[in-house]
């Protein structure tokens, strides 16, 4: 029983070498840097070996975003932790989500412009996925229901918000000097009737 497990403890390490290094290299150099071959020798294993864990980099970059959006959902939860006001705590979680973004772009890039994953709402919507919708939803539904909105609606519509303020400031399409004015906004226009 030992030897089996800790064959398994020891798969599950190299794994988690696998996704750090590939996170770390992508973060670095960008996502075009991230082959097999430089992951093979960054964790000092043979490509086989990372072929025995992951079909390819597309699994790898997968890997990469589910560990993301475990990390998101975290963030989020945390940000709004403490706050018994709506209002205050939909912001804290405007503020995290737009810093997570902005800390580790390639990271973001894997979970949201590399591929395309599953839609929320489906049966393959992996677990990680849907703890971000949770967090997002959480914060939204007790201002959504006190205006009669319809929560799902009003989370969808702040996540594309947000993902849409992610995106164009990573990409410098906006002004930095307006990104407080922004969220003030956001979160008005969010909490609006609540």
């Amino acid at each position: 029983m030992a030897a089996p497990r800790r064959r398994e403890r020891g798969r599950a390490e190299r794994h988690r070498l696998i996704v750090t290094a590939a996170r770390e290299l992508a973060e670095a150099e960008g996502w075009g840097a991230v082959t097999t071959r430089r992951l093979a020798e960054r964790v000092e294993y043979s490509q086989p070996v990372l072929y025995s864990h992951f079909t390819g980099k597309d699994a790898i970059v997968a890997a990469v975003a589910d560990e993301g959006f475990e990390d998101l959902a975290t963030a989020l939860h945390r940000a709004r932790a403490g706050h018994r006001n709506a209002r205050t705590g939909l912001r804290a979680l405007a503020d995290a989500y737009l810093e997570f973004a902005r800390a580790g772009p390639a990271v973001y890039a894997a979970m949201f412009t590399r591929g395309t994953g599953p839609a929320l709402g489906t049966a393959a919507t992996p677990a990680p996925l849907k703890a971000v919708f949770g967090e997002l939803h959480d914060a939204v539904e007790p201002l959504a229901t006190a205006r009669g909105a319809d929560p799902e609606a009003c989370t969808e519509l702040l996540w594309s918000a947000l993902h849409g303020l992610a995106t164009l400031t990573e990409g410098s399409r906006l002004r930095p000097a307006a990104h407080r004015a922004r969220l003030d906004l956001l979160v008005g226009l969010v909490t609006a009737g609540a």
